[in-house]
């Protein structure tokens, strides 16, 4: 045997040990700041680098209706110049001394947060100026008025060619239809963006982007010490509190709907009809998230061996992929099946999606498809922890969801303790097809 064949089968080897061992060995710490703020830390000490997450409460549900997009648009313009030590670094500078350090900073918004991520070696020469460049992004931008309407110009062409994509108005509606009066059932629109100006940038960046309202996350090569300097420097120039933010209006499961009401089609030339339905659902911190997870897995989160996949690909014919996923968050949840299909063949397949979900809420799992769901979501997981970065993903939802800090070490175990009965009880609890919408975008017969 070759040195190199050998050198292969030893890190494999060793790989399958350390990710056997990985829930003891990378334990979350919380560091306590001088101000309250939130930080955790995983150590881990394999490769030099370290990955810095802020998580800060200022997602798209905090939009004025009228401004539908201000929070992305505030977070990606992080990015694009900011105030550097008395003077100002411009959109190519502050890229270029990003690169030139061989590290990444990046800022986009969901609907419940904003995340600015920044990756690095952890060698001091490299990582200081990078935190530095950090520090300046998340409390120094300069919301260039130029670069502020180039952004929009961007927004509103990327906005007006997806309303030419069936996916895209499909999911546009049915967010409408899923949320209601809640902020997440608005979608930026052209009136939305071209109402944004610099002026209202900088307002909710003033607002929003304050040290009550952030969670910062770390992952690599630092010990607990060194983590509660960097985060303390992260947070030095932003503002303790501020204004009070407006109340969200409560998060409404979806009501029980007339039959009639349950199904809305949009005429759209293509040559396949879009479809999705769905309701609200858990947020991630419910009891039956783990039933929830693994009883998806059977209907149609488990590819090609899901309940879904059989019943509409397999033995219909109907689509290539079709699929269903529950979407946690911290305040927010919603539940989602969908597919694509002929125009000819969209009222079957629908019919047979409907049914599959409406079967599997009153039976729930048979013992072999629990078993296998339970397998194959056990015997995975360790590749959900295999980088710093998905070890990164990992933290930030812990962390921002409010779970227990020993998540990871027990994630497995929870999911081997769901029975059959846990599932069929949580699918009944949480999905109701009185409370289920159907969207088809397409051509119809």
């Amino acid at each position: 045997m070759n040195s190199l064949r050998y050198l292969q089968i030893f890190v494999g080897a060793l790989t399958t040990v350390l990710m056997g061992n990985a829930f003891a060995l990378l334990p979350i710490q919380e560091i306590s700041l001088s101000n309250g703020t939130k930080a955790y830390l995983i150590q881990t000490n394999t490769i030099p680098m370290i990955d810095i997450e802020l998580s800060v409460d200022a997602g798209s549900r905090y939009d004025p209706k009228d401004k539908t997009g201000l929070a992305g648009l505030t977070a990606a313009l992080l990015t694009r110049g900011v105030e550097w030590r008395g003077g100002v670094l411009n959109e190519a500078m502050q890229a270029d001394a990003i690169a030139d350090l061989g590290a990444s900073i990046s800022a986009s918004a969901s609907g419940e947060r904003a995340l600015i991520r920044a990756r690095s070696l952890s060698k001091s020469d490299i990582f200081n100026p990078l935190l530095d460049l950090l520090v300046a992004t998340i409390s120094k931008p300069i919301f260039d008025a130029q670069i502020v309407a180039r952004e929009k110009q961007r927004i509103t062409s990327a906005i007006a060619e997806g309303d030419t994509k069936p996916e895209v108005v499909l999911q546009k509606r049915f967010r409408k239809q899923l949320f209601g009066d809640y902020p997440l059932a608005e979608s930026p629109s052209l009136s939305s963006i071209a109402a944004i100006g610099a002026d209202d940038l900088k307002r909710f960046h003033r607002d929003f982007y304050r040290q009550d309202r952030i969670i910062i996350n770390m992952v690599g090569d630092l010990d607990a010490k060194a983590a509660k300097e960097i985060a303390e420097k992260l947070i030095a120039q932003l503002p303790q509190h501020g204004p009070a933010i407006p109340a969200l209006p409560p998060f409404a499961r979806s009501p029980i709907t007339p039959e009639a009401d349950r199904l809305i089609r949009i005429p759209f030339q293509s040559q396949q009809t879009h479809i999705a339905m769905g309701m609200t659902a858990i947020t991630r911190n419910n009891p039956d998230f783990f039933p929830l997870l693994v009883g998806n897995y059977v209907l149609g989160g488990g590819g090609f061996v899901s309940r879904l996949v059989g019943e509409v690909r397999d033995k219909r014919g109907y689509a290539y992929s079709v699929f269903s996923y529950f979407q946690p968050g911290r305040d927010t949840g919603s539940f989602e099946a969908g597919l694509q299909t002929r125009n000819d063949q969209a009222n079957q397949a629908l019919e047979v999606l409907q049914a599959t979900i409406a079967r599997f809420i009153q039976e729930g799992p048979t013992d072999a498809e629990l078993a296998a769901a339970k397998s194959n979501l056990i015997n995975g997981y360790p590749l959900r922890l295999d980088s710093n970065r998905k070890l990164l993903e990992n933290l930030s939802s812990i962390t921002w969801n409010r779970l227990p800090l020993n998540t990871l070490e027990t994630w497995t175990k929870q999911v081997a303790a769901v029975k059959k009965e846990d599932v069929r009880a949580a699918f009944e609890r949480h999905l109701d097809m009185r409370r289920m919408i159907s969207i088809l975008v397409g051509g119809t017969q």
